[in-house]
């Protein structure tokens, strides 16, 4: 397993000199008359946006959030949605290193119910659910991008959608502490539990949410403990983060001239150690703790915000 593992790290770091190499020529800019990237980080400003991806991707506080806010609080500007979703491939090898066990078990196992006809088998109902639970947010996201992508980027990106949005989704997560009881282990899984987590995922595409924020929360309602809520949650996310990478890959590719290969790369690789390192810690941390950390911080960083664009330190 460890040498898959080995071989899989050297081929998404391929993967990723393979993206990042060609943004380095000149010539490659959009006709579209959307500025998907309003500014190009160097390789420190690349490596603290890779950190923030990472600490914040897996935390139920939005990335999307937080890369959009910080950069603004340190007057860098707005790195855009599709450099932001092209970093998320360092967190998509910090799933994978983490859950590699998990994945096998469960795909795996799953894939042997499917030969013996075993539908009933634990690993086919989880893995059936992650599939199912994808299903959405790709319909949706699709959708966005195709047909709203403009009001995506310059309407729900917002400061003011972002901190009304911490603050609900804050609010929501509180509530499935006060009143939910959380006693379903991962053993415990059934399909429609990645179904339902699916379409809690699909609420991620407004900017704010926080796709583990939202799957965890959805958990939560319906009774999973939180360790297994979390658990569950990274690994429904994987194929909603790897598709989001891919699909916003050409408009990063077609938006760009100046950015060259390192600082995307420091961007990437950045965010797969602090994604692997946030991972670990929120797992172990829900294991004894309750999530009230994370709802208090929520509202707080809604209300600091608003705060900033009231007294003009941010602008929207």
């Amino acid at each position: 397993m460890a040498r898959l593992q080995y071989v899989l790290f050297v081929g998404v770091t391929s993967l990723s000199w393979a993206i990042a190499i060609p943004m380095s020529q000149p010539g490659i800019a959009s006709s579209s008359p959307i500025d998907l990237v309003t500014w190009q980080p160097n390789v420190l400003e690349a490596i603290i946006l890779g950190m923030v991806q990472g600490l914040t991707e897996f935390i139920p506080i939005s990335s999307s959030a937080h890369l959009k806010v910080i950069p603004e609080f340190l007057g860098w500007g707005d790195p855009g949605a599709s450099f932001t979703a092209v970093i998320q491939l360092g967190s998509i090898v910090a799933v994978i290193w983490y859950f590699w066990k998990d994945l096998i078990q469960v795909f795996g196992g799953g894939l042997r119910a499917i030969l013996s006809r075993d539908y009933q088998n634990e690993n086919f109902k989880i893995a059936l659910g992650i599939i199912l639970g994808t299903i959405p947010i790709s319909v949706v996201g699709l959708i966005v991008k195709l047909g709203f992508r403009e009001f995506y980027e310059f309407t729900a990106r917002s400061l003011v959608v972002i901190a009304i949005v911490s603050i609900v989704m804050g609010l929501l997560l509180g509530l499935t502490e006060q009143f939910c009881r959380h006693k379903r282990t991962f053993s415990q899984l059934q399909t429609r539990d990645g179904i339902l987590m699916g379409l809690a995922q699909t609420l991620a595409l407004i900017p704010g949410v926080s796709r583990s924020g939202s799957t965890i929360t959805a958990g939560l309602f319906m009774g999973l403990e939180r360790a297994t809520a979390a658990r569950f949650s990274f690994l429904l996310g994987l194929p909603a983060i790897t598709l989001a990478g891919i699909v916003e890959l050409g408009d990063v590719l077609e938006a760009t001239e100046t950015v060259g290969p390192i600082p995307l790369i420091a961007g990437i690789l950045s965010a797969g150690v602090f994604s692997y390192l946030s991972i670990a810690w929120l797992i172990n941390y829900l294991k004894t703790q309750s999530t009230w950390l994370f709802v208090w911080y929520r509202v707080a960083f809604g209300i600091v915000i608003l705060g900033g664009l009231a007294s003009g330190l941010l602008q929207s």
